[in-house]
């Protein structure tokens, strides 16, 4: 049973560290913020977390439109 839940930890603590990965991958890039999987990371991070991916994502394309979860209400503006 013990192998078990370590297997399990260690699948789970690998998954976590991929997608973080990803995602600041995603959030510090400089080709371009409308990569998907990356929108979707990031859309789907905890409140702080996005908010900082969309601030750092409009430092760096802040003349751009914004990407999904980043965009005020009018979907034109950054947060």
């Amino acid at each position: 049973m013990k192998k078990l839940v370590r297997l399990l930890l260690t699948i789970a603590l690998a998954f976590v560290v991929f997608t973080g990965f990803r995602w600041y991958r995603y959030i510090t890039n400089t080709d371009s913020p409308y990569d998907e999987i990356g929108i979707t990371l990031n859309n789907a991070m905890p409140g702080p977390f996005n908010a900082w991916g969309c601030a750092k994502l409009k430092t760096t394309f802040g003349t751009s439109l914004p990407p999904y979860g980043c965009a005020a209400k009018n979907a034109t503006q950054w947060k």
